[in-house]
């Protein structure tokens, strides 16, 4: 059974159609990049696949069980224990530390103080922020902050980690860092990963690329290994 499907998507905002029959399986453990230009479908395609949106028509399965029929209470239980996100602009608390905004998942579902924090403290050696930890948003870089977006959506230990455009607000160098630290940790913990980009350099990370094109997904590329 394909871990994660999306079967025959269509979504309209108003009058102008989002999504048009989009299809796509994502295998357990692969990284997938979901490619296309502005306006393509490719976001609101992520958004249908982790429950955000529910499809106009069409089906959304995760391991086994249906998405888009769930309603939002158990919606919001699926993203906030088995899905992850990681966004361009990292949508961190600004007025909390580094290690708060790692902690605030595992505190929002209901774990210990005390746990949460020390959970959360773990993920900053492995991220390369050690030291960093009391520090607030507005004293951290771009790329730092982004890490820290990357330990938020890893720390619940998520099934699949949901990446838009997670380097547009870096520069390439420091998006490529990220993006090496992003692949290497969820190979680490065995995550599945979506991966929507318009950078080609991005999707190279991925073991697989799709294009979205009006609202549809066309075939898609594997990593050739050199």
């Amino acid at each position: 059974m394909t871990f994660l499907k999306a079967d025959r998507l269509t979504k309209a905002f108003g009058s102008t159609p989002a999504l048009r029959g989009a299809s796509l399986d994502v295998e357990r453990g692969e990284i997938l990049a979901v490619m296309g230009p502005s306006g393509s479908g490719k976001s609101t395609l992520l958004h249908c696949l982790a429950g955000i949106f529910t499809p106009d028509s069409g089906e959304v399965w995760f391991d086994g069980r249906r998405v888009d029929t769930m309603g939002d209470r158990e919606r919001t239980a699926l993203r906030r224990t088995a899905f992850g996100f990681v966004f361009q602009f990292g949508q961190l608390v600004p007025e909390l530390t580094a290690v708060d905004n790692i902690a605030l998942p595992l505190l929002l579902d209901g774990v210990r103080r005390r746990t949460a924090y020390g959970k959360a403290g773990e993920w900053f050696a492995r991220l390369g922020l050690d030291g960093l930890e009391t520090r607030r948003m507005g004293e951290l870089s771009g790329g730092q902050a982004q890490r820290v977006a990357v330990g938020r959506a890893l720390v619940t230990g998520p099934s699949v980690l949901f990446a838009d455009e997670p380097t547009g607000a870096l520069d390439s160098l420091t998006g490529e860092n990220v993006m090496d630290l992003l692949v290497d940790t969820v190979r680490a913990v065995d995550a599945t990963v979506v991966l929507v980009t318009h950078d080609a350099r991005v999707a190279a990370h991925a073991d697989r690329r799709v294009t979205v094109r009006d609202g549809e997904v066309l075939a898609g590329v594997k990593r050739v290994e050199v």
